[in-house]
C-alpha cells in the first residue's frame, strides 16, 4: 500500500474515532492486528462493544465504501472479534459490528456515515 493511501485511510479512521467519541463511546483500540487480520476500531459505550470496519474512499468510482465489506470480510471480522474478546478478557452484554464509510466533503474535511449493526 502506498504512503498516500495509508495517509487517506489513517485520516478516515481519525474522523471515525472522533465520531464515536462525540457519540459517547470510549475507544478501546485502533488497528488491532494478529496474523489472521486486523480490526480497525474497537469502542465501548456502557455494556456494548463495537467492532468497526472503516472504509475510506476518495470517490464512488469503485462503489461506495460500505460495499467493500463483503461476506468474507464480515466472517473474518466476526472471528477476529472473538479472538480480541478472548485476548482481552473483555465482557459485554451486546456486541455490534459497524461499518463506517468515509468520503471527502470537497472542503478538506470528511463525511462520516456509520452504519450501526451493519451485520
Amino acid at each position: 500500500m502506498t504512503d498516500a493511501r495509508r495517509a487517506v485511510g489513517a485520516s478516515g479512521e481519525d474522523a471515525v474515532a472522533q465520531w464515536y467519541a462525540a457519540a459517547g463511546y470510549s475507544l478501546l483500540v485502533r488497528n488491532w492486528r494478529v496474523r489472521e487480520g486486523e480490526i480497525d476500531l474497537v469502542a465501548r459505550r456502557d455494556a456494548t462493544i463495537v467492532f468497526c470496519e472503516v472504509k475510506t474512499r476518495r470517490g464512488d468510482a469503485f462503489g461506495t465504501p460500505a460495499e467493500a465489506v463483503t461476506w468474507r470480510k464480515q466472517t473474518r471480522l466476526r472471528k477476529l472479534a472473538v479472538r480480541w474478546l478472548a485476548d482481552n478478557e473483555a465482557r459485554a452484554d451486546v456486541l455490534r459490528f459497524d461499518v463506517a464509510s468515509v468520503k471527502p466533503d470537497g472542503l478538506g474535511a470528511w463525511i462520516v456515515d456509520v452504519l450501526e449493526a451493519a451485520f
